[in-house]
């Protein structure tokens, strides 16, 4: 993969990296429930690969792709080629991706995160250079126009752009200077950009009827939320709110997922109606490193610097389901997975990239 290969640019994606002004993580106090073992590793199975192979996205001919997203019925990717870059909206159904944006620079420009509605709106973040701390811009795409136009851009530091477009709302943080940033809204469709909070945070994600993001607080980290529909502070769930010190959270509304500790990580897990978080991965070398979460229901994926993991929350089962250096990501009931086919720093690698989704595959094998 060109541009920013691997862990580096695909970091770009993640909600919990540390954002300005933020301690580094401690242990949580967070503790496996009584009486629940941590999930087993098992081989992937056939049925999984078979999907994956059904699933292999085709770039144009002559252009090269990058994964960039994925949602349901939807992937957003990043195409090279002869005639420049462009940032392309692929939807089920349709034989031909959809241009987003012509990079202006085919070289130091690059797409780092999209997100759609499913309907109208995509918005996008693009770098505009070749490393995390570059300016970035952000654009919203019409798909009644086929026109995209820029709605903001950042030029001080601050957390990587995860934008989102909610109910015709598109919702964004990025920094603000002395080491703050702001999570601000703004139509899609044109109108006053609102700031709906300042602090030393990281990069929302939405959770349900939430947006969500981790805080500086108290000499420590703590989740906060606001309502997706107004912006007013909103209650977290019980178990959740009480969380200290932890990283890399993401959640789908139902499943939430986070990393804790540091010189002994552990995944950690909470599904709506559970009395207390666990912790479902403790192993090594499946938690060293470990970033870049997401979930899907009943499926969360996060990448090592060594490869990609899958859980399956209802088997209690995880697996490896990318080849050495491969990047995952489940999101909207759609699981993307990307890597590399040869070495990837070499101009004769092949990358490969494949959507499935989720409910085509089966649970993973409990362990016996």
């Amino acid at each position: 993969m060109p541009l920013l290969t691997g862990a580096l640019l695909l970091a770009g994606c993640s909600a919990g990296g540390t954002g300005p002004g933020t301690p580094p993580a401690r242990a949580s106090d967070s503790a496996p429930a009584a009486g629940r073992a941590a999930a087993c590793q098992v081989p992937l199975p056939a049925a999984w690969r078979s999907a994956f192979a059904a699933g292999a996205y085709r770039a144009p001919r002559g252009e090269q792709a990058v994964l960039t997203e994925t949602g349901p019925g939807w992937t957003a990717l990043q195409l090279t080629g002869a005639e420049g870059r462009r940032a392309v909206l692929v939807r089920r159904g349709e034989t031909a991706p959809r241009t987003l944006l012509r990079l202006a620079d085919p070289v130091e420009h690059q797409l780092l995160a999209a997100d759609f509605d499913g309907r109208r709106w995509a918005v996008f973040a693009v770098l505009e250079g070749r490393t995390l701390d570059s300016p970035w811009s952000l654009y919203v795409w019409d798909a009644t126009t086929g026109a995209s136009r820029r709605l903001a851009r950042a030029d001080r530091p601050g957390p990587l752009p995860r934008p989102f477009v909610h109910d015709g709302t598109v919702l964004w943080a990025q920094g603000t200077g002395s080491g703050r940033a702001t999570v601000f809204a703004a139509p899609a469709g044109g109108g006053a950009t609102r700031a709906w909070h300042t602090g030393a945070l990281d990069s929302p994600f939405t959770a349900g009827g939430l947006l969500v993001w981790r805080e500086a607080a108290d000499g420590g980290t703590r989740l906060a939320a606001v309502s997706l529909r107004d912006g007013r502070p909103a209650a977290l769930p019980r178990p959740l709110a009480a969380l200290r010190d932890l990283r890399s959270a993401v959640s789908d509304g139902t499943s939430w997922a986070w990393v804790a500790g540091e010189t002994a990580p552990r995944l950690m897990v909470w599904r709506a109606g559970e009395a207390r978080p666990t912790a479902a991965v403790t192993a090594s070398p499946a938690v060293d490193g470990m970033d870049q979460l997401r979930v899907s229901g009943r499926l969360v994926t996060w990448r090592t610097p060594e490869t990609s993991y899958g859980l399956d929350l209802d088997s209690r089962a995880y697996a490896e389901i990318t080849p050495a250096y491969g990047y995952a990501q489940a999101a909207g009931g759609a699981l993307a997975l990307a890597y590399s086919v040869g070495d990837a720093k070499t101009a004769g690698a092949r990358p490969v990239i494949q959507v499935v989704d989720t409910d085509r595959l089966p649970a993973l094998p409990r362990c016996g």
